[in-house]
């Protein structure tokens, strides 16, 4: 789930195809909880709710991209994001010279 106008990414959630169904009928994010093996709605019970804004189909059409007006806290910590802990270490490679590959290690 990503913020609509920062295009900060909020969470990561699981949808089955009755999840995106109720969260394309209601504008309401829904997701599945394979946990609970149950629907739950975001905001049901914190009252942090995500109001879609557009759904995406990524390319294979097997993720989805949904944009949200996020009311509160979207994380279950109460942080804005789920994304707020520090970055994992990483050795970063350079960046691509062009499309071509050029640049890029072989």
């Amino acid at each position: 789930m990503q913020q609509h106008d920062t295009r900060e990414v909020l969470m990561v959630a699981w949808m089955d195809d009755e999840a995106l169904a109720h969260t394309l009928g209601t504008g309401r994010a829904t997701y599945f909880s394979r946990s609970r093996q149950q629907l739950w709605r975001k905001g049901d019970t914190s009252g942090h709710v995500q109001w879609v804004k557009r759904v995406s189909l990524d390319c294979d059409g097997d993720a989805l991209l949904v944009e949200v007006d996020q009311v509160g806290a979207a994380c279950h910590t109460g942080h804005a994001t789920c994304f707020d802990a520090s970055p994992l270490p990483v050795v970063v490679g350079p960046a691509a010279a062009d499309a071509s590959g050029a640049g890029r290690p072989a």
